[in-house]
């Protein structure tokens, strides 16, 4: 089932079993900003037309980053005619798979994607849709969640889409082995927040509609908690070390079903270390 939400003007976010959508709807089309799984494309397509806003297509889907429930259904949404627009590094890895990770206890493998699945149109730092009279744009931060994150402004009507890098599930999982890092979350966060009105209504990759506060929240939480495993590898203490001692505590409130306290720990150990686990070198 997808769930259908209003966010502010025409812009709205569309939930079902992946990343969360956000669609732009209007009289020249609509644009997408990640588009979940493939099975889930049809009921995505007839979401978009019970809003009796416009005939016209689906012309742009915009990944925020290459995971497969983020990007799933580029194949179907390729196939009825939309264009494909997506970071660099986002069609690099859906080309040759590979693994995605924390570099520890989380592991998936990824197939090399179909041709159909590739984005078409790439960039290296930022893009700009001029659609429904609002300048869309992509902009590009560097191995936050991924190495191929983009976070999306929807200016004119005051919406961000933050993909990945700000979530509402707890503890982030962050694909150390796929080029992420705290330290580019946190500074992917700060940056966004930085241009940002106070205002500003965000959709997050998983989890419900929010604000700055809620960004906020989730930073200071980064940060303090990579302080605390960096001063423990500063004082050499092994990774099994920092799970006995459950350095992460208190913080608990933070930990859910797919990061737990342990999970983020090797998840922060990895990043901060630079132990990316299997790591898939891109030209």
């Amino acid at each position: 089932q997808i769930k259908t939400t209003k966010v502010s003007g025409n812009i709205y976010m569309l939930e079902g079993q992946g990343g969360n959508i956000a669609a732009s709807v209007g009289e020249d089309g609509i644009v997408i900003v990640d588009d979940q799984f493939a099975p889930l494309a049809d009921k995505i397509q007839a979401a978009l037309k019970e809003l009796k806003i416009t005939d016209k297509p689906v012309r742009f889907v915009i990944n925020t980053h290459y995971h497969g429930d983020h990007s799933g259904g580029n194949v179907p949404f390729n196939n009825a005619g939309s264009t494909l627009i997506a970071q660099d590094n986002v069609r690099k890895r859906l080309e040759s798979g590979g693994i995605a990770g924390n570099g520890g206890s989380v592991r998936m493998e990824n197939k090399p994607a179909p041709k159909a699945a590739l984005p078409i149109i790439t960039f290296e730092h930022d893009v700009t849709v001029h659609l429904n009279g609002e300048d869309i744009r992509a902009l590009h931060f560097p191995a936050g969640h991924t190495d191929g994150d983009s976070i999306i402004f929807f200016p004119k009507n005051n919406v961000v889409h933050m993909g990945d890098d700000f979530v509402r599930y707890g503890f982030p999982f962050i694909d150390v082995t796929s080029g992420g890092s705290v330290q580019g979350m946190i500074e992917a966060m700060e940056k966004a927040t930085a241009q940002l009105p106070a205002d500003v209504k965000v959709i997050p990759g998983h989890g419900a509609l929010s604000n700055l506060d809620d960004v906020r929240a989730f930073t200071k939480m980064l940060k303090e908690t990579s302080a605390v495993v960096q001063n423990a590898i500063n004082d050499h203490k092994t990774l099994d070390e920092m799970k006995q001692e459950k350095i992460l505590a208190p913080w608990a409130k933070w930990k859910g079903d797919f990061v737990n306290e342990d999970a983020f720990i090797d998840t922060l150990y990895n990043s901060l270390t630079g132990h990316k686990g299997e790591f898939v070198k891109h030209n």
